[in-house]
């Protein structure tokens, strides 16, 4: 996710200077005593950094406004490379951090011209690195320009792979290579198997995660806008102008059964699936009966219905039988907006829940590559899984199909 927040382009790049860049250094640093020294910067480095800045840059370059910014209240660190006097800039690089996840960005990096050649990029990158990590992130994210070969061939020889394009990102229309390296182990690449459907409005996440779980178990289903819209009809508690409009726990493990997926469903207590979004006596009376009437659908069809913590052991000992879990969380933690979210779980390791996010926010940036696979700290995703006062706690665990003959079409 973009962490781009405050007076800052919305379309962060890894802009590496403007001659092939930040130099592959082999080995030459190592040869010396004299290696430079990287400290995190401060306010009394923007002026060196906003000259190399000048120098180094044709265009998308950061203004003194946005590194002030980021300096002090932006969710970056930018770290700065000194010769070994300490006296003068040889370069720096900016870490962006996404809020709630655990991914980084390497937004900017940049070397003087005196510095070329001598291993200065390098040193930058794996002082980011080492930064991300200490931060507890997983991956570290980047896009260098097509044309850039002598940039690419350093990054690749660091160990990033390519793992999408972006046409027309710089201000001279060249196109982006997005690169990636993993920090952490990462899940087992067998265990990740959801594909990837981005809700293409902003009420059906429910909808979107539950067909990501659903085309896990089976290959052969259609992920379309038209399903989409079927499931959030199905799975909608109730839709009026004011409170939820989106879809509870309920409706989603009835659609998923419907088309006779195995489906189990987790949620901490046995109250009304956001009660307290509503105020009217009525409304609640209603959301109550389509709830009620829910749960006898369900026992109908013999999904179980088990009241207890949904956490993230209960979800990992289900994901490793071969189902797949969708599960509420609160948005707050990665989007600073309070509103319930689905996502779809895609692989466990010994640090990191990771997940498919179906929500893509295009226009502060974001591309689907950033919600695909999103790496949370165990304990935060725990922390995460709840919403509301009530603290509510809910997950529609999907399994292959259980019934000869279902339609994915009611």
């Amino acid at each position: 996710m973009s962490a781009s927040n405050g007076p800052i382009a919305r379309h962060p790049v890894t802009r590496l200077d403007r001659d092939g860049g930040i130099g592959r250094g082999r080995g030459s640093l190592a040869e010396t005593d004299d290696v430079p020294r990287v400290r995190p910067a401060t306010l009394a480095d923007l002026d060196a950094l906003l000259a190399l800045e000048q120098a180094s840059f044709h265009g998308d370059r950061i203004s003194r406004r946005q590194f002030r910014y980021l300096l002090t209240r932006g969710h970056a660190q930018t770290l700065v490379a000194l010769d070994p006097s300490g006296s003068g800039l040889l370069g720096y690089v900016m870490l962006l951090f996404s809020r709630g996840t655990s991914l980084a960005r390497l937004y900017s990096i940049a070397v003087s011209g005196a510095a070329r050649g001598q291993g200065v990029g390098r040193l930058l990158v794996q002082a980011a690195e080492a930064e991300a990590a200490l931060n507890g992130c997983a991956d570290l994210r980047l896009e260098v320009r097509r044309d850039n070969a002598a940039s690419l061939a350093l990054f690749r020889g660091m160990g990033y792979r390519e793992f999408g394009t972006i046409e027309d990102y710089y201000e001279d229309h060249m196109g982006a290579l997005r690169l990636q390296k993993s920090l952490a182990p990462g899940p087992d690449p067998a265990l990740v198997r959801a594909p990837f459907y981005a809700q293409t409005l902003d009420f059906t996440c429910g909808p979107a995660a539950l067909m990501m779980a659903m085309r896990a178990v089976d290959p052969e289903l259609r992920l379309d806008r038209r399903l989409e819209l079927r499931v959030w009809r199905e799975a909608t508690t109730i839709f009026m102008t004011s409170g939820h409009g989106g879809c509870g726990p309920y409706g989603l493990a009835l659609a998923a059964a419907r088309r006779g997926y195995g489906v189990e469903l987790l949620v901490r207590d046995k109250g009304v699936a956001f009660f307290d979004s509503v105020r009217s006596k009525d409304k609640k009376r209603v959301m109550q009966l389509v709830q009620e009437d829910m749960v006898e659908e369900l026992e109908l069809l013999g999904v179980p219905i088990v009241h207890g913590p949904v956490n993230v052991a209960a979800l990992e000992a289900r994901f490793n039988t071969g189902s797949v879990p969708v599960v509420l969380i609160s948005s707050v933690r990665i989007y600073a907006e309070r509103f319930p979210h689905w996502v779809t779980v895609t692989g466990f390791d010994e640090r990191f829940v990771y997940v498919h996010d179906p929500l893509v926010d295009v226009e502060e940036g974001e591309r689907a590559v950033d919600s695909v696979n999103m790496p949370i700290l165990r304990r935060d995703f725990e922390r995460m899984a709840r919403y509301g006062r009530a603290g509510l706690q809910a997950a529609v665990i999907v399994g292959p199909r259980e019934m000869q003959g279902a339609s994915d079409h009611v």
